[in-house]
């Protein structure tokens, strides 16, 4: 009984593999965790990836060029390449950072309790590489009426291909 619960309690762990219109299956390593010493994650991020991606830091308000971007396409993890979010959840907050109403499948990112600064919110981690993304409020649109305010150093963008939607 207890290998079935073992085995169980894995498959209930481990990301599900999902296709969707616009985005890879996930997580793009292959089910595999992602895991680096700080040196490695310092070698493979820029300075303010690391900061935010590895030590929880939070970019300034309206710096990040992905905040104004309006391309259709799947926006990654900077630090694994896994696919967070799609393009079309996208919406303007007015907050200054990347927001979405949800992400691009419900394995791909994992929520945790944040209790710094004397405030506690939900915060957002890349559910391969456990780095840091953002945090998720409830203040968004509908149909979730989520917020996912996500640093933009901490994601990369690519832009969908024309020639693939033709083909659908």
């Amino acid at each position: 009984m207890k290998t079935l619960l073992i085995l169980a309690s894995l498959a209930w762990s481990a990301p599900l593999l999902i296709s969707t219109p616009n985005a890879p299956a996930l997580p793009t390593q292959g089910g595999q965790k992602v895991v680096k010493t700080e040196a490695e994650w310092k070698k493979t991020l820029t300075p303010d990836q690391f900061t935010v991606l590895r030590k929880e830091g939070t970019e300034r308000a309206f710096s990040s060029p992905l905040n104004d971007n309006h391309e259709q396409g799947v926006f990654y993890c900077a630090g694994c390449h896994n696919a967070v979010f799609a393009s079309d959840a996208k919406f303007e907050s007015g907050t200054g950072w990347p927001s979405f109403y949800k992400p691009i499948a419900k394995n791909a990112v994992t929520e945790k309790s944040d209790k710094a600064y004397g405030m506690v919110r939900t915060e957002i981690e890349c559910s391969v590489c456990g780095g840091h993304l953002g945090h998720v409020f409830d203040d968004g649109p509908k149909p979730t009426g989520l917020r996912y305010c996500m640093n933009g150093v901490a994601m990369t963008f690519e832009k969908a291909d024309p020639k693939k939607e033709a083909g659908k």
